[in-house]
């Protein structure tokens, strides 16, 4: 008998609630409904992504506590290196947005050694071109909240130009991975989560270990 996949776990409602538009009641929603499935799966699949990635991960929810007027139009679960905090760090994070699901590897503004990222995507950018093999990265950087953004090739230039040049601007960043639409997302299962990730573990081992 064929064994039932582990999905993820999210239902429509949970989507649903980042078409509320009042503030508080986003966040109430986003609390009650969103926030327990995410610290449940952080906790899950923290463990998972040590064994899968050969390195320890900290989980850790986002809480938004700096938002007091516009209701976030996602959360997330950020998997990174430090018991402490993730945005210091280059993290990977399972987010939950009104369009689906997605799977990212990112850097904050706030991040240490974003000037030595730069440079180790520069090096390191035809290894990562073979690494990725033809693989379409989306960026969510720049995305609208109202549909999955397009993937983009993994070539040269996105490494040491693009996201290179991103991460050495005052304010830059990092933000790429891949998505699932509304319909893939309620039967996205953990393996499938976690094979994505695995994907982006070259780009994410060399922005973690930039020093």
């Amino acid at each position: 008998m064929a064994q039932s996949k582990a999905r993820v776990g999210f239902t429509p409602v949970d989507f649903e609630v980042f078409t509320i538009a009042d503030f508080s009641e986003r966040m109430r929603q986003i609390y009650g409904l969103v926030r327990p499935k995410l610290l449940k799966l952080g906790v899950e699949l923290a463990p998972e992504l040590a064994r899968k990635l050969h390195m320890d991960f900290f989980p850790h929810v986002a809480r938004h506590a700096r938002r007091t007027v516009n209701p976030p139009p996602e959360t997330w679960a950020a998997f990174g290196p430090s018991a402490r905090g993730y945005k210091r760090y280059t993290y990977l994070a399972l987010c939950i947005s009104g369009v689906g699901l997605h799977a990212r590897c990112v850097v904050k503004a706030e991040a240490d050694n974003r000037p030595l990222m730069a440079r180790d995507l520069r090096s390191r950018a035809a290894d990562l071109v073979e690494k990725f093999d033809g693989t379409r990265l989306a960026r969510y950087d720049r995305w609208s909240f109202t549909e999955l953004p397009a993937g983009e090739p993994a070539d040269r230039d996105h490494f040491a130009v693009t996201l290179a040049g991103n991460l050495t601007k005052k304010t830059g960043g990092l933000d790429l991975g891949f998505g699932w639409n509304l319909k893939e997302a309620l039967r996205l299962d953990r393996a499938e989560l976690l094979d994505a990730f695995r994907e982006l573990e070259p780009l994410y081992r060399i922005l973690r270990e930039a020093a």
